[in-house]
């Protein structure tokens, strides 16, 4: 197998955990609320206006014998700015008051999730904040485009409300390719290591995010 085929296989059962969070099965089988929609947005929104950041500082601390993988980070970049305010946009559109979800602090456990991708990024290896991009990348792929369709039905909203869930789960699928030939030119035991144990991390951390919102305290 090669790298990224063992990432996947390494952390099937951490993916697994994640995908059973009670919100991704109620919001697969349409049950959930608008208001259940407009908290993820929110959390949504409080990790991915990081993800710019995160890059760049993860860009700035590789070595020199990863210029290839610097230039990689800067495309990157190009493509993700901006997303968050798309994430404000839906919440709006979904009837949320999204000036009020900028000003606001982020909960818990996606406050933990965001500062541990910096303590990656600034203290550990940075190349463990790929296990993050795998992650929520992947998570994308498997479950945005759907999820868009079926809440879209439930709930009763507009396209305009799904641009993030929309978008990223077709640009995910390209992403995800692109990730794939990038790890596999990942060429020490070091890097690789960082990648999946922090890989395995993130989808913990990420499936507290989906965790924190309770289904039966959301009227």
């Amino acid at each position: 197998m090669d790298f990224y085929q063992q990432l996947q296989h390494a952390t099937a059962n951490e993916r697994a955990t994640l995908f059973s969070a009670p919100l991704i099965t109620a919001a697969l089988a349409g049950q959930v609320t608008r208001q259940h929609y407009i908290q993820f947005l929110s959390r949504a929104y409080h990790h991915v206006k990081h993800t710019v950041p995160l890059l760049m500082a993860c860009g700035a601390r590789l070595p020199d014998r990863q210029e290839w993988l610097r230039s990689a980070v800067a495309h990157y970049i190009e493509e993700e700015i901006g997303h968050h305010e798309w994430i404000l946009n839906d919440i709006a559109a979904a009837g949320g008051d999204a000036a009020a979800v900028r000003a606001s602090a982020p909960d818990f456990d996606t406050d933990v999730m965001v500062a541990y991708a910096y303590d990656t990024v600034m203290r550990r290896n940075p190349i463990g904040f790929f296990g993050m991009v795998y992650v929520l990348e992947g998570t994308s792929v498997s479950l945005a485009s759907n999820a868009a369709h079926v809440l879209q039905d439930v709930l009763e909203l507009p396209p305009s409300a799904f641009s993030y869930l929309s978008s990223h789960g077709a640009l995910d699928v390209e992403h995800i390719g692109d990730f794939e030939q990038l790890v596999n030119r990942l060429d020490t035991p070091a890097d690789r290591e960082a990648v999946l144990s922090h890989a395995k991390t993130f989808f913990r951390l990420y499936g507290n995010v989906f965790r924190s919102i309770e289904i039966e305290e959301v009227a």
